[in-house]
C-alpha cells in the first residue's frame, strides 16, 4: 500500500508518533507522578500485537520516526518483541526515551533487535539529589546504563534534563561537561504543567531555556545549528566538542508552528497535542474492528481534523492538563 502522508487543517505533516508501552515506572520523578500512583488497570493497556498493530498503520500513513515511551518502556514485559517487530518497518529513526536504569543488562539487546537510538533522563550527578528528584532512582545504576548504552553502539544517545530551580539548576555546566566528557548529546526541557503534584511549586521552579542558555554560556560558546532531530528540540554546538546542546521550550519559545507529533497513551488515546486534551480512542476501534487495518486507518486520517494549532501552557505553575506525564509519553 501507498504511503500517504499525515496532514492536519494547518498544513502540517504528521510524519512521527510517541508510542507508550506502559504507564508504569520504577521511578516516581517529582515531575511526572505523584508518589503514590493509581496505573491504568491491565486489561485497559494495549497489547503488544496492537501496539504493533498501530505502529504499523501509522507507518503506512507516512511515519517516519516513532518513538517508545513510558512511563518506563523497559519495565513493559517481552518489549523485545515489539522492538522486533517495529524495527522491521523501514523506519528513518526508530528511538525510546528511558530513565536508563534497565539499560546495563538492555542495552545490547535492544540494539541487536533494531533500536537505533535513545534518549536516557538524568537529573543531577549527585546521588542523593538524584534520588530526591526520583525518589526511588539510584544515580550509579543510571550512570552505568549510559555507559552500556555507548558500548552497545547506537547510532545516536541523548540525555534529557528536566531543569528546576532550586532543585537541579546550579548542575547545569556539570551535566553538559559531563555530555561532553560522554560525546553523546544533552537537551534540557522546561517542566510541562501535567497533572497535580505537590512536592513544588511550578510557578516557581520553572527555568526557561533562556536562563540556561545563559548559565552555560558562562563556561562554552554555544553556537545555533539548524539541526533538527524531527522533534521540538533546537540545538547548538560549541567549537570545541562534537556534544550538541538542545532546548525544549513549551513556555518561553513554544513548538507549535511547526509539530509534526501525535501521541498515543497506553490505553490507546490518540492525542493530537501534549498541550491539550483533544483526542480518540483507538483501543475501541482496535477491538472492534480486528479484522483489518482499515478502520483504524480511516479513524487516524479522520483525528487529523482534531489537531489544534498550538498549546497554551501557563508559565505561573498552573494545570492545565490534569493527565500525569507517565500516561502521555513524555
Amino acid at each position: 500500500m501507498a504511503r500517504t502522508p499525515l496532514t492536519d487543517r494547518f498544513g502540517r505533516t504528521v510524519n512521527y508518533v510517541r508510542l507508550s508501552v506502559t504507564d508504569r515506572c520504577d521511578f516516581r520523578c517529582v515531575y511526572c507522578m505523584s508518589e503514590d500512583m493509581t496505573f491504568v488497570p491491565r486489561e485497559q493497556v494495549l497489547t503488544l500485537e496492537e501496539l504493533a498493530q498501530v505502529a504499523r498503520t501509522f507507518v503506512d500513513l507516512g511515519t517516519r520516526k516513532i518513538r517508545l515511551t513510558g512511563g518506563e518502556p523497559l519495565v513493559r514485559r517481552d518489549i523485545l518483541e515489539l522492538v522486533r517487530e517495529i524495527g522491521t518497518f523501514g523506519l528513518h529513526d526508530f528511538a525510546m526515551t528511558t530513565n536508563g536504569s534497565q539499560l546495563p543488562t538492555m542495552a545490547e539487546p535492544l540494539r541487536k533487535a533494531g533500536l537505533k537510538r535513545l534518549n536516557i533522563s538524568l537529573d543531577s550527578l549527585d546521588a542523593d539529589k538524584f534520588h530526591r528528584i526520583t525518589r526511588t532512582g539510584k544515580l550509579s545504576q543510571v550512570l552505568d546504563g549510559i555507559d552500556a548504552a555507548r558500548d552497545a553502539g547506537f547510532e545516536g544517545i541523548k540525555l534529557n534534563t528536566v531543569v528546576l530551580k532550586g532543585r537541579n539548576h546550579e548542575e547545569i555546566p556539570d551535566l553538559v561537561d559531563f555530555a561532553r566528557q560522554k560525546n553523546i548529546d544533552i537537551t534540557f526541557i522546561e517542566e510541562m504543567p501535567l497533572g497535580e503534584i505537590s512536592e513544588h511549586d511550578r510557578g516557581l521552579t520553572l527555568c526557561t531555556s533562556d536562563e540556561v542558555r545563559d548559565i552555560i554560556q558562562e563556561r562554552h560558546e554555544l553556537i545555533p545549528t539548524s539541526e533538527n532531530s524531527g522533534g521540538p528540540a533546537r540545538y547548538y554546538r560549541m567549537p570545541d566538542s562534537k556534544t550538541k546542546v538542545g532546548f525544549i521550550s513549551p513556555h518561553s519559545h513554544n513548538f507549535c508552528s511547526t509539530c509534526n507529533r501525535v501521541r498515543v497513551t497506553v490505553e490507546g488515546r490518540l492525542l493530537l497535542c501534549l498541550g491539550n486534551e483533544h483526542s480518540v480512542d483507538l483501543r475501541r476501534v482496535l477491538r472492534g474492528h480486528p479484522e483489518s487495518d482499515d478502520k483504524l486507518r480511516e479513524t487516524i486520517i479522520q483525528a487529523m481534523d482534531l489537531k489544534p494549532e498550538r498549546h497554551h501552557f501557563a508559565s505561573n505553575g498552573d494545570v492545565q492538563i490534569l493527565r500525569f506525564m507517565n500516561m502521555t509519553g513524555g
